[in-house]
């Protein structure tokens, strides 16, 4: 494991259900979950209202935590940038609510806002987003996964599904070809029996 960067996001929800979601102006211009890093001394409570208020204007009210997600960057056989490898975050995602109807401020200059449905997020979405989404819709809480934060190109078959290096199977379903016990699941459940 690389350096390791706290960081924080939240699966906003409107009363309609939708998501907010927040195209940077920079990179590869990914939507991705609102959110940013602790900083020293700071819980990931008190992080993850500042950075949202500030990220995109609404005051929001946090429901719970859906879970902590690890998100790793390349393989130690991807050839590293200027800077060196990316390091591994770990990422306190919470469900909220927007508090308010219309936001208090504005977002800052690069940060694109909008409202999606769960079921049809805009691409390109960052892997984080879409299995955070996931999990938040299906009212999970307390998930414990790794996630990667770009996928591979390719696996020993040939080209790599990008769904499934996301975690998502091919029903749409995040980690659903995983035994329940690597989704945060127990195995109880008749739902979960073939």
């Amino acid at each position: 494991m690389s350096a390791l960067t706290w960081a924080v996001a939240a699966v906003v929800t409107d009363d309609t259900g939708r998501v907010l979601l927040c195209r940077q102006g920079r990179g590869e211009r990914r939507y991705a979950l609102p959110g940013g890093r602790l900083r020293p001394a700071e819980s990931p409570v008190r992080a993850a209202l500042r950075d949202i208020r500030a990220e995109t204007g609404w005051e929001i009210d946090l429901v719970d935590l859906v879970g902590v997600y690890h998100l790793t960057g390349p393989t130690a056989s991807t050839p590293a940038g200027r800077a060196g490898p990316q390091p591994d975050v770990l990422v306190h995602v919470f469900r909220a609510r927007a508090a308010e109807v219309r936001p208090t401020t504005g977002p800052p200059p690069g940060c694109q806002l909008s409202w999606h449905a769960p079921a049809a997020l805009p691409e390109p979405v960052t892997p984080l987003t879409r299995v955070a989404v996931a999990d938040a819709v299906a009212g999970r809480s307390g998930v414990l996964r790794d996630v990667r934060s770009t996928p591979p190109a390719a696996d020993s078959a040939g080209l790599a599904d990008p769904d499934r290096l996301r975690g998502i199977d091919s029903d749409g379903r995040p980690g659903t070809g995983q035994p329940p016990e690597q989704r945060g699941e127990a195995t109880t459940d008749p739902s979960l029996q073939p």
